[in-house]
């Protein structure tokens, strides 16, 4: 009787378990189709949402084009950095030396300046934007210390100010003028090391 019994028992496990696998089956390829759907139309609603809300104000995106740029100027990353600069720009230092005009000489002052200089740091303070259409300036205050040769530290502060133009939907800049009101040089510096924040 045990005997009949567990094979009964067996047996009724078995088809247990078929039937629970057979009904599971159109359930879980409808869940799945529901999961189809549901994702659809969260991004359906997603897309809706983001339409309805107000477009952000351009002074906003414009403090945004000037932090982005200065976080790529302090990481060296060049690709990034020229996404915020016209090629034709314009960078007037605080230093009495000429202008330098065109995103390519900017890049090797830029480099010649980071080959000469480890640990910068830059804070940016007092920022004032104004837009008027397609144009925008921006100022702020800065303050900008970094090692150089022989370990020694530099730092500056000072103000800039930027001419921003709107192309293709972003803001890039194409005029960078900055002026050192307060420098300290503990030492004769490479000249490099002695330009400003941003390539100013």
């Amino acid at each position: 009787m045990r005997r009949f019994a567990k094979k009964w028992l067996g047996m009724r496990t078995g088809w247990m378990f078929l039937a629970l696998v057979l009904a599971a089956t159109p359930a879980a390829a409808q869940k799945k189709d529901k999961n189809k759907k549901t994702t659809k139309a969260n991004a359906e609603a997603e897309a809706d949402l983001r339409s309805a809300m107000p477009p952000v104000p351009e002074t906003q995106a414009v403090d945004q084009a000037v932090g982005e740029m200065l976080g790529y100027w302090q990481i060296g990353d060049i690709d990034s950095l020229h996404k915020y600069y016209a090629d034709n720009v314009v960078m007037v230092s605080g230093a009495f030396e000429p202008p330098v005009i065109g995103w390519d000489n900017f890049v090797r002052a830029y480099q010649a300046q980071r080959a000469n200089v480890t640990g910068q740091r830059l804070e940016r303070s007092n920022t004032y934007i104004k837009v008027n259409g397609d144009s925008a300036w921006a100022t702020y205050q800065f303050f900008y210390d970094a090692i150089v040769a022989e370990g020694k530290i530099v730092q500056f502060r000072g103000h800039t100010t930027l001419v921003l133009n709107k192309i293709a939907g972003r803001w890039v800049i194409v005029l960078n003028h900055s002026s050192i009101v307060d420098s300290t040089n503990p030492s004769a510096t490479p000249p490099a090391a002695s330009t400003p924040p941003g390539g100013h």
